[in-house]
């Protein structure tokens, strides 16, 4: 299932409207976990989060990507906010949606999608795969795969060496972003 941001919002525009329109009896099934997230998720990418939107997070969640690994809601908070210094432009364009059950109070989501970027003048698309681990209805672990690729680290690299000092590139490239940022402190509204 192939979805737009737009289409994704008119959709739910579309749900809210339906659900109070029922009478008080019947029950409006609840939302699936992707469900919640998503809005939050496509404000996050397409650089206009709010500090609502990072709620969806535990606080000691964990987000990764080849180019950081962020501790906690702060330091994911300045890895997003920094999109917008470094791109005009950025979202998801293309996505689907997928959501497995691993207990009744975890989850894992994929979400295979088409970013888009604008740097200097220049657009660029980037596949991905968002994989989030979901504990409580909160997202524990993000991670981000540009090119479908697995992150590499002391686990994923054959000379754990190696993998070691990625990984140490990337929690210095976080705490410069980070201190860059002001600490995680949302920006001025």
């Amino acid at each position: 299932m192939e979805k737009h941001p737009q289409d994704y919002q008119e959709a739910l525009k579309d749900e809210q409207r339906e659900g109070s329109c029922k009478g008080a009896c019947e029950n409006n099934p609840s939302k699936s976990v992707s469900d919640r997230l998503l809005p939050h998720l496509l404000n996050i990418y397409g650089s206009r989060a709010t500090p609502s939107d990072f709620e969806i997070y535990a606080p000691d969640a964990t987000f990764e990507d080849p180019l950081m690994c962020a501790r906690g809601v702060k330091q994911i908070k300045s890895a997003f906010y920094s999109l917008s210094k470094i791109f005009s432009e950025s979202r998801i364009v293309e996505y689907t949606v997928q959501e497995n059950l691993i207990s009744p109070s975890k989850q894992e989501i994929l979400i295979d999608n088409k970013q888009y970027y604008k740097f200097l003048g220049k657009s660029i698309d980037m596949i991905s795969l968002i994989k989030l681990q979901v504990e409580d209805g909160k997202v524990v672990r993000h991670e981000d795969w540009w090119d479908k690729k697995p992150l590499r680290n002391r686990e994923t690299v054959k000379v754990p060496l190696v993998g070691r000092m990625i990984e140490i590139t990337r929690r210095g490239s976080m705490l410069a972003t980070h201190a860059m940022m002001g600490f995680g402190k949302d920006p001025p509204v």
